[in-house]
């Protein structure tokens, strides 16, 4: 059965994030910090607290400020000292406990995110027998370790988590001109959508292929639906996905308050 250490988790982080251009103009929307660490980091943390350590990120738009990062990460997050003479670099501290294996995958630009997951996977899935799939701007309280344990139980080939969040919106009841409930951000409790968080079983592939312009949320997920291969863990508790600066705004209060719900 599959455990943790052994599921690879394939992070979609290529897109344009145009709905966040004040942020995304420099940096891809994975990059966009939350408190002092970019959303990715916070995404990839909360794997890692319930035991997955192999991440496959799948770039496209600036994908060399994701490289970087990576490449930099120990020095950025330690002291250090340089000779300048001889360029040595020593480490005093690391300033971390991430013990993470991370594969840096260019899957194109413009490509789309079926077709990103789908290159990505066909060079780095490696033997595994499943495999995780999420956003590079979503965070959640949800035990990972818990949702891959019900997508082996259940025995489909894909698990998608379902979230509830609550409306944007007020909603208003009304009898004729005449408010009679006034609900500010109710929740729906019979709404779910997508949250963003997947495990897949490897025989998912055949459902992709290398198009740039596939949609992993169109033929691919609607298809393996249809053919009834797609369970839903229904998720009642946090989840925020970061598509607007109020977003990006609303999870840096929280981190700073130290409420931040997905903090592991």
């Amino acid at each position: 059965m599959s455990k943790p250490e052994d599921t690879p988790v394939f992070v979609l982080c290529g897109g344009l994030g145009t709905r966040l251009r004040e942020e995304t103009i420099r940096i891809p929307k994975p990059m966009v910090p939350i408190g002092s660490h970019p959303i990715l980091w916070h995404i990839m943390r909360s794997y890692s607290h319930y035991g997955f350590k192999k991440f496959v990120l799948c770039l496209g738009y600036k994908a060399d400020v994701i490289k970087s990062y990576f490449l930099n990460y120990t020095s950025m997050n330690s002291d250090f000292t340089v000779e300048l003479q001889s360029n040595n670099v020593t480490v005093h501290s690391v300033d971390h406990d991430q013990d993470w294996d991370v594969t840096l995958a260019d899957t194109g630009e413009l490509t789309m995110t079926g077709g990103r997951l789908s290159r990505a996977a066909s060079k780095y899935l490696g033997e595994a027998e499943d495999f995780a799939v999420t956003y590079g701007d979503g965070v959640c309280d949800i035990d990972l370790a818990e949702e891959l344990r019900f997508h082996k139980k259940h025995g489909c080939i894909g698990t998608v988590l379902g979230v509830n969040p609550p409306s944007r919106f007020g909603e208003l009841q009304l009898d004729g001109h005449i408010v009679k409930n006034f609900e500010e951000k109710p929740e729906f409790s019979e709404n779910w959508i997508n949250g963003g968080y997947f495990f897949f079983q490897r025989k998912f592939l055949k459902y992709l292929d290398h198009a740039e312009d596939l949609v992993l949320e169109k033929q691919p997920l609607i298809q393996l639906a249809s053919d009834g291969e797609l369970a839903i863990q229904k998720h009642h508790g946090f989840w925020q996905c970061m598509d607007t600066q109020r977003d990006r705004d609303a999870l840096n209060r929280m981190w700073e308050q130290g409420k931040a719900p997905w903090n592991v």
